[in-house]
């Protein structure tokens, strides 16, 4: 959690709700997403983007000549920029559990809210890729009987995950067996 203006720590930041305020009018509150959410994608995205730029000066410097290597810097310029674009994606990431369904909500430019009622869950799973284990972090997957309804939180801790992913279980059951 933040502690005091300005000063990150290594839990998720609670952030606004999407519009701007805390609360919504059912009351509900948005957690974030783990920090180790944010390593770990930018790791992914330095090994991928600076062997890319290595291989692109070397090769273009070999058979192009020294001047066509200066397009390795193209990689490492789209690195720098999707350094402080995940950033503001990893803020973008929150979930709010309300009485009768869960809310996600994501994006930056295009901001995405998906409501996944509770009745409709019927699948609840938690993965963790290796990577994803390295870091210390789990997936959680909502599957609903509409394809286009699934929902995914990544970045959570396991123990986040698998506490959510047994009270949706609950209240999937209570929901969709009427009580």
């Amino acid at each position: 959690m933040t502690s005091g203006a300005g000063v990150e720590s290594d839990g998720p930041e609670p952030g606004p709700a999407p519009g701007g305020g805390s609360g919504g009018p059912d009351g509900e509150q948005w957690r974030g997403v783990e920090r180790a959410m944010l390593p770990m994608r930018r790791f992914v995205l330095l090994s991928t983007l600076l062997p890319l730029a290595v291989a692109t000066g070397v090769l273009l410097g070999l058979f192009a000549g020294p001047g066509w290597a200066a397009f390795a810097l193209l990689p490492l310029a789209f690195a720098a920029w999707g350094w402080g674009a995940l950033r503001r994606n990893w803020r973008s990431w929150r979930y709010a559990e309300r009485v009768d369904d869960l809310l996600i909500s994501r994006g930056v430019l295009w901001r995405e809210l998906t409501v996944v009622p509770y009745g409709r869950m019927q699948l609840v799973e938690v993965t963790s890729g290796p990577l994803e284990r390295r870091y210390g972090l789990a997936r959680l997957q909502l599957h609903t009987a509409a394809a286009t309804t699934d929902a995914t939180i990544p970045g959570l801790s396991p123990e986040e995950a698998e506490r959510l992913r047994d009270r949706l279980t609950e209240l999937g059951e209570a929901r969709s067996a009427g009580l």
